[in-house]
């Protein structure tokens, strides 16, 4: 078996990063529709980097792969980082590799069922994550999944002669309205 449902959702699943992926994962950070949104189109990514990044992945960390219900196919992954247990917060990153899986509410639910996760499972109150204001369609899909706009860095990635915000945005435990993970979690009587 190449992946494990680790959080279910209704048409996909979280299944922990699987480093035989490396060829499919280079294939997709190196297609700038994907790097072009995730900031790092100026990087080049072989196999060799980046089995070294799955491999560090799989080691440490709250990555997943998001793998689709009915086929079992790779679609992207997810990750909670920069956490503070003291604090209670972290951030996520999310992609969808391949461009017609774009748009079909796998991102939101890969998002509510991180982030319930991270709210019933890790104890966080806050996770946010950041986006460049060109990537409307991703703005669209995590104001879906319940994260709203707190901020924003003004003129801070430039590209193609032109400056761009990167916009801040949050999610709370109280905002989280997704039960995904409740028939599985225990309750006090």
């Amino acid at each position: 078996m190449k992946y494990f449902k680790k959080l279910e959702g209704s048409r996909l699943y979280l299944s922990p990063v699987n480093p035989e992926d490396v060829e499919t994962y280079t294939r997709w950070i190196n297609d700038l529709s994907v790097s072009v949104r995730l900031g790092n189109s100026r990087e080049v990514f072989g196999l060799q980097r980046e089995q070294v990044l799955l491999e560090d992945m799989v080691k440490e960390g709250q990555n997943f792969a998001i793998v689709r219900m009915d086929d079992d196919q790779l679609l992207g992954n997810c990750s909670l980082f920069a956490m503070d247990s003291i604090r209670r917060v972290a951030e996520v990153g999310i992609f969808l590799g391949d461009e017609d899986q774009r748009g079909q509410g796998y991102g939101t639910e890969a998002l509510q069922l991180i982030c319930e996760y991270g709210f019933k499972i890790l104890n966080l109150n806050n996770i946010m994550l950041r986006v460049f204001e060109f990537n409307q369609p991703a703005i669209r899909c995590y104001e879906k999944a319940g994260f709203r706009v707190f901020g924003r860095r003004s003129q801070s990635y430039y590209m193609n002669d032109t400056y761009f915000d990167e916009i801040y945005m949050e999610m709370l435990r109280s905002d989280c309205k997704t039960t995904y993970l409740d028939a599985k979690l225990p309750r006090r009587n």
